[in-house]
């Protein structure tokens, strides 16, 4: 934190809001014993207020507190100061208020209380970066405008100038376009990571993953939309299932017409809880939208938001359709021509009413296009134990001791020795080894 004042030559603004005088104490001492400059706040108003004169690198908030909450104030807070990080304090059981915080508040991350001090910090140091970026952003935007003024006075020295500028845009140029390829590998990377838990559960289903994430990819193609959705509705196909990782097992062991009215009610919220799970990764923004809006209707008869027609997401509505195709295929128990026509001809009864007619139109053509094949933008792993590796094979995740400490990075090549010596360790672990290789 000491090197990023020196670099920004002002020092680092944390504004704290909690209700609370012990927990905002807590929080206080935390963030001094780092290094940072932390300003305390027990009331929304007035931390509002203070925000208007003063800048902030990042506010923590908690979520419940009288007369403003928490979400209510960082949607005010975003409007002031829309460059300012946002974290959120919440409960448990603020399920409901931390999704409305996302939507309307556009936080960056949220931490359940009680925190831990390790990843809270961690948390903050990347907001911070992210805020001071976007400060140095501003900052060069600038000077781009006030040299592009200088450039057209001084007529006397114009090619030298336009030489000069030339040069600097191609820097700025190759620079963005290396920002680009970093965030084309963060997406690759954050659903490849995903996905391979989802092949790791034994109770759900990866290759139905791959499957919807394929149709997904080839209604958006047929759709014509940029490359961005294009690219975002094959991702929400693969991580449609994610929310349900973090849910009990017997919840989706069966399919959703055989659990009582609790436990579907329960099943149901795994989209909100996916949208979580992917709110730190903030490029994946538009797949977490389509996952939490997933199980809308066209009619506007759906959940959670009853949204209706063009007001849902496209992806929304094309993970939708994707969704239920492959879910009628997999349910059914006729042959297999059989189940693929009467999949499509469920999907199509119910277009205009469940799902957006454009949507079943291009299920249906790309169907019949033959020419269509699977597109894996993500790998799956394989999940072996030490004996059964081989030479040659290339670790997809690092393998740590039970004790925490990493043995083999991820991306290593097994020789005959590396897999010896594994082997020989694990009869010193309590568990045996699950070692995730990437498939060829």
């Amino acid at each position: 934190m000491e090197d990023f004042e020196k670099r920004t030559k002002f020092p680092v603004q944390i504004m704290c809001l909690d209700d609370e005088p012990s927990v905002l104490r807590a929080l206080v001492r935390l963030l001094r014993h780092h290094k940072l400059q932390a300003v305390p706040f027990t009331e929304g108003t007035e931390a509002l207020a203070a925000l208007k004169k003063q800048d902030f690198a990042l506010i923590i908030s908690d979520m419940r507190m009288p007369n403003m909450n928490g979400a209510e104030f960082l949607e005010k807070a975003k409007v002031i100061a829309p460059d300012t990080q946002r974290i959120l304090l919440t409960g448990y059981s603020d399920l409901i208020s931390t999704v409305n915080a996302v939507n309307q508040g556009e936080i960056h991350a949220y931490v359940k209380k009680p925190w831990q001090n390790q990843r809270l910090v961690y948390l903050i140091e990347q907001a911070i970066e992210k805020y001071r970026l976007k400060k140095h952003n501003l900052t060069l935007q600038k000077q781009i405008v006030e040299q592009n003024s200088k450039l057209k006075e001084l007529n006397d020295s114009l090619e030298l100038l336009v030489d000069k500028r030339t040069k600097q845009i191609r820097q700025v140029l190759k620079q963005l376009e290396v920002a680009n390829e970093h965030e084309k590998t963060d997406h690759k990377a954050t659903v490849e990571l995903l996905y391979n838990f989802i092949n790791a559960n034994p109770n759900l289903d990866a290759q139905l993953a791959k499957n919807i994430a394929t149709t997904c990819l080839h209604i958006a193609q047929f759709l014509k939309l940029s490359d961005k959705l294009i690219e975002m509705a094959n991702m929400a196909g693969y991580l449609a299932q994610v929310g349900l990782l973090a849910m009990d097992p017997a919840l989706y062991k069966v399919p959703p017409t055989e659990l009582n009215e609790k436990q579907r009610k329960l099943f149901y919220t795994h989209p909100a809880t996916a949208q979580l799970m992917l709110m730190p990764a903030q490029h994946l923004s538009e797949v977490a939208e389509a996952i939490y809006h997933q199980f809308e209707k066209y009619n506007g008869n759906g959940i959670p938001k009853g949204l209706k027609g063009s007001d849902i997401p496209i992806c929304a509505h094309i993970l939708s359709v994707a969704r239920d195709y492959w879910q009628n295929i997999s349910l059914s128990q006729k042959p297999q021509e059989q189940r693929y026509t009467d999949a499509l001809e469920l999907i199509k009864m119910y277009s205009g009413n469940f799902y957006h007619p454009k949507v079943v139109s291009a299920l249906e053509a790309t169907l019949k296009d033959k020419k269509n094949t699977q597109s894996d933008t993500v790998k799956s792993m394989d999940i072996l134990t030490s004996k059964q590796l081989k030479p040659g094979m290339i670790l997809g995740l690092a393998i740590h001791s039970h004790k925490g400490i990493m043995l083999l990075p991820k991306g290593h090549q097994f020789t005959e020795k590396s897999i010896n010596k594994l082997q020989q360790l694990e009869t010193q672990k309590p568990t045996p080894f699950r070692i995730m290789i990437k498939d060829d």
